[in-house]
This record gives structure tokens, C-alpha cells and sequence, in this order.
């Protein structure tokens, strides 16, 4: 099993919904994102994922996120955009194009991190 990682950035504000304490008041990330791909099968180069690709597939979903007011978006619309909710988002719009994909993980902090992934 071969696994690959990519790792970009974005920033936006946001606040949290039914949540009791500051971050129920807007402010913002400085988010990290990582997406990983797992297969077994490499291409004739002998690689997993061309990693310009999948950074374009990433920019492409990240700059619709960039310097926005997450909560704002449709997609978020009545839904808490936590740091779990916004993984799953990424990863949803990512497997589109990445069947391999395996999980998407989300800095907030550099101490907190929040991934989703299926079984």
C-alpha cells in the first residue's frame, strides 16, 4: 500500500453554532489541510498521484473557502462549520476527482486537528 500526502492552506472566518463559549463569536483560521491518497497501483511513472494535480484539485476547493465568511456559504448554511464539518466538505469535493482519497485532515491550530475519513 503506497500512501501520499498533500499539504496546502487557506484562511476564513467563521463561528459556531449551538456552541456555548467565545468561539460562538465570529473569528478566524489560519486552516491547514492535508489529503491523503492510499493505493496499491502506481501509474507508468511509478507514482501514486501526480502531486500538481492533486494541488490543483486542492486550490480549486480551497479558494472557494479562502478569505471568505464560512458561514455565508451555502453548503454551511444552518450547519456549525467546526473543523470537522469543514474536513468532510474538503473530502467530499476531493473524491470527486481522487477515488483513492483516504482522509482529509484540518489544522485550526498547530495543536488541533480534526480529520474525516469512511470506513
Amino acid at each position: 500500500m503506497y500512501e501520499i500526502k498533500k499539504q496546502m492552506d487557506f484562511s476564513a472566518a467563521h463561528h459556531l453554532l449551538n456552541y456555548d463559549g467565545e468561539c460562538e463569536n465570529q473569528h478566524g483560521h489560519n486552516w491547514i489541510v492535508e489529503a491523503y491518497i492510499r493505493g496499491n497501483e502506481l501509474d507508468k511513472s511509478n507514482i501514486l498521484v501526480d502531486y500538481k494535480l492533486l494541488k490543483a484539485s486542492m486550490k480549486r476547493v480551497l479558494d472557494y473557502l479562502d478569505h471568505s465568511d464560512i458561514n455565508e456559504l451555502p453548503e454551511f448554511k444552518d450547519i456549525s462549520p467546526s473543523s470537522e464539518t469543514l474536513a468532510k466538505f474538503i473530502y467530499d469535493k476531493l473524491k470527486e476527482e481522487y477515488p483513492q482519497l483516504y482522509k482529509v485532515s484540518i489544522w485550526e491550530t498547530s495543536t488541533s486537528c480534526a480529520s474525516y475519513f469512511e470506513d
